[in-house]
């Protein structure tokens, strides 16, 4: 371990790491995303420039590596989730398997937009934001 390490992992990305609600994906409209309570958590702790992030789509509980980068890359890893069974999966089901590929990332305002390289995008808001 290099010497300062450590307090690199002691950082904070406020811009980054608050919670944020996801109001744009796919073909789902914002109300569903609302009903569902759709979002992601990226309040913890940086360790080693990884947050290690939890997400919420209306049924389980999902869990993730993420690594925000310098030129707006992101890298999501480690995607895990409960297991329950649940009456309606499709917005979950879609999160899953599109979040794994998101590659870049920008800050706008209140706003955090993911995508990847075919043009797919979710964007949240600030949970925080009045």
């Amino acid at each position: 371990m290099m010497i300062g390490q450590n307090s690199q992992s002691e950082k904070k990305d406020y811009q980054i790491q608050r919670e944020w609600m996801l109001v744009a994906f796919g073909n789902f409209t914002k109300e569903e995303l609302v009903k569902n309570k759709a979002g992601i958590n990226l309040t913890s702790k940086m360790e080693f420039g990884k947050i290690k992030g939890q997400a919420f789509m209306g049924c389980n509980k999902m869990f993730f590596s993420s690594e925000f980068r310098n030129e707006g890359k992101v890298k999501i890893s480690g995607i895990g989730s409960t297991m329950m069974a649940c009456e309606n999966m499709k917005l979950e089901g879609a999160f899953s398997e599109n979040f794994k590929d998101m590659t870049h990332y920008k800050v706008e305002g209140h706003f955090l937009i993911l995508s990847d390289d075919k043009g797919n995008s979710m964007k949240f808001v600030a949970a925080d934001w009045d």
